[in-house]
């Protein structure tokens, strides 16, 4: 559509569509970061908190096995609360990673069974209950976990409209490489507190991201993504990596200037890619990318 606009126009309507891109892309980073910490999470830090005044007065009563058990309990609250913190942050690294293979172990729903074992010993030997009713207290507690947290779904890492076997193996391990880079550069981004940086770094992944896909989607399209998988998704995350270390030791303007600079280009040049794909667009790359390569060369980041 913009082609047949007048160019002012074209680009006022480019300009609109990355203002709602960052828009969308705040949101999600907002969502994220809401589901990595769930404030009802925190009540798991608190559920166990009234154990340690029961073991002091245990352990001030000459009860031992009460305070044996408020002990263990007390223990195993916070381990049930720790499994489902990283539980939550694994479920966004399995939605984040889809190229990845491996065993994910279900440490939400191990979280759960943890709290609530923990609730039938607290029960049991702190309250004295019997077992029967200890157990039934357990199984209540899981129950309430479920339906406030949830369980571990059962999904497995896919790729993108199509089976891992359906690729070639070189594309199948060049993407999962790709994506763990990708990875890194996010990791990295979280150490640099620089509004400005963190959003132009968000939209680089996520135009890195929907390049990834797209090869998935269509795997013609690895030819023409070759030099970016190789060569300079390397060099992003060598620059980003670099920078996050640096930042956190040394600011200065003319770093910062530099690296700027270098995420503009980083983001032109990965837009073109991704266009070009969706195009099917056959034309060399290699002018594009050769700017970015010298102009990380002479940055010297």
């Amino acid at each position: 559509m913009a082609q047949w606009l007048p160019r002012g126009a074209a680009d006022a309507e480019k300009l609109a569509r990355q203002k709602v891109q960052a828009l969308k892309n705040y949101r999600q980073r907002r969502r994220q970061a809401a589901a990595l910490t769930p404030r009802k999470s925190r009540l798991l830090w608190l559920l166990p908190l009234p154990l340690i005044p029961a073991m002091l007065i245990a352990l001030a009563s000459g009860q031992f096995a009460a305070f044996v058990g408020n002990g263990c309990a007390y223990g195993l609250f916070l381990a049930g609360a720790i499994l489902t913190r990283h539980g939550f942050r694994q479920a966004i690294m399995h939605r984040q990673l889809r190229f990845q293979k491996g065993i994910r172990w279900p440490l939400k729903t191990m979280g759960g069974l943890t709290i609530a074992l923990a609730t039938a010993v607290t029960a049991g030997f702190g309250a004295g209950h019997d077992l029967p009713i200890a157990i039934g207290f357990g199984i209540g507690a899981l129950a309430a976990y479920i339906l406030l947290y949830g369980i571990d779904g059962h999904q497995i890492p896919r790729l993108v409209k199509g089976d891992a076997a359906s690729l070639q193996p070189a594309i199948r391990e060049a993407l999962q490489l790709a994506e763990r880079q990708i990875f890194s550069i996010e990791q990295a981004g979280n150490r640099i507190n620089q509004h400005e940086l963190n959003e132009r770094l968000t939209r680089i992944i996520a135009l890195a991201r929907d390049i990834l896909f797209e090869i998935a989607r269509d795997p013609r399209d690895f030819r023409r993504a070759r030099k970016f998988l190789t060569t300079y998704l390397d060099g992003a995350e060598r620059v980003v990596k670099g920078y996050a270390e640096t930042h956190t030791q040394l600011r200065t303007p003319i770093l910062e200037d530099n690296f700027r600079r270098v995420l503009v280009t980083i983001e032109e040049v990965f837009g073109k890619q991704y266009q070009r794909l969706l195009d099917n667009d056959v034309r060399d790359l290699d002018v594009d990318m050769e700017v970015l390569e010298n102009q990380l060369k002479s940055e010297g980041l």
